[in-house]
């Protein structure tokens, strides 16, 4: 990683104008680092801001207070020419290019480097052809956009940006309404042209589970704290997920990386299990039935108990009451009784 940021930002105010001289401001005192060669995720509740600082960052939109800060260079301080060299821009918007071909639309990404005319000189061609390899799709650059399904498209377009070369690619939503393995593959694509190729990305996402587990750092954001920044395992262990959404139906799994409902606990009972796994799906079918499952070795004669050695191998103990039972579909069962 290098030690100076490739985008920085100290006390900036983002928003945006509402009418001639008002303006609607979304966060106040932001300070930010994002590094070339890491992967890094805004993650966000929906209105928190997420879109709005990714357009002042690419700088689509002026800052209300502050400045950003492109490699030392103020970015207002940069003609639009040599910033569309350095911040590449990926939207979720669908765009109108299904007439092109998949080679066509990657080679736009050299714009900026073609100069008026756009005429593809021999290099030009070649970076257009390994970025469509970079991204899984050169089997695909005869293919017309309209025949793509959305995780290609999606594919193309990050194709694009990286054949414009930049060293910083922003991106708001790339996975969003995608299936889940090609939230995956467009995940798994990122971080690797990150690292491999150095350059400093920055996405919004909703898919938190994948963010956690492929992303270097984590941008939080949210109306009540503004923006904390960490490595994603400095602020997973430290409770700052448990605070991104601010509801109180809802708490952070810090084992498994996920939000859960908050469990309504109608019963209590103490639950044995040797296995990780069979533990944890044990757990979720008591908390989906309004338990509350205890795992120490403090017991209470008023409390039930689960021995679970398999999926089809359990037992449940209440009293006097012993019953062996073959399946989750007989636990269920005896959970509502």
């Amino acid at each position: 990683m290098n030690s100076a940021p490739v985008i920085s930002a100290q006390n900036l105010d983002i928003g945006y104008h509402i009418a001639r001289n008002a303006t609607k401001c979304v966060h106040q005192g932001l300070s930010l680092s994002l590094y070339a060669g890491e992967l890094t995720c805004l993650l966000g509740a929906n209105g928190a801001g997420k879109s709005t600082l990714l357009r002042t960052l690419s700088g689509a939109q002026p800052p209300l207070s502050g400045q950003v800060i492109i490699n030392g260079t103020p970015l207002n301080d940069i003609n639009r020419h040599h910033l569309s060299q350095t911040i590449g821009v990926v939207l979720t918007d669908k765009t109108a290019i299904g007439g092109l071909t998949v080679a066509e639309v990657v080679a736009l990404g050299r714009q900026p480097h073609t100069g008026f005319f756009g005429k593809l000189s021999t290099h030009d061609l070649t970076v257009t052809h390994e970025s469509m390899a970079a991204c899984g799709i050169i089997e695909k650059k005869d293919h017309y956009m309209a025949s793509l399904s959305d995780g290609e498209r999606q594919k193309v377009m990050i194709a694009k940006a990286l054949a414009q070369e930049c060293p910083i690619v922003l991106l708001d939503e790339p996975t969003a309404f995608l299936d889940i393995v090609s939230r995956i593959e467009i995940m798994s694509l990122l971080h690797r042209i990150a690292t491999q190729h150095q350059r400093a990305i920055l996405l919004s996402t909703h898919d938190i589970e994948q963010a956690l587990v492929l992303s270097d750092r984590l941008w939080l954001l949210s109306r009540q704290s503004g923006l904390t920044i960490g490595v994603t395992e400095d602020l997973i262990l430290s409770g700052h997920l448990d605070h991104l959404f601010p509801h109180s139906n809802i708490h952070f799994d810090p084992l498994h990386g996920c939000y859960y409902p908050t469990v309504q606990r109608h019963h209590s009972i103490h639950v044995m299990c040797d296995d990780e796994t069979l533990l944890h799906w044990t757990i979720n079918i008591l908390n989906r039935n309004g338990y509350g499952a205890s795992i120490d070795n403090t017991t209470s004669k008023h409390t039930a108990t689960l021995h679970v050695i398999s999926h089809d191998m359990m037992t449940w103990k209440q009293g006097n009451q012993v019953l062996q039972l073959t399946s989750f579909e007989e636990l269920t069962q005896q959970l509502h009784q």
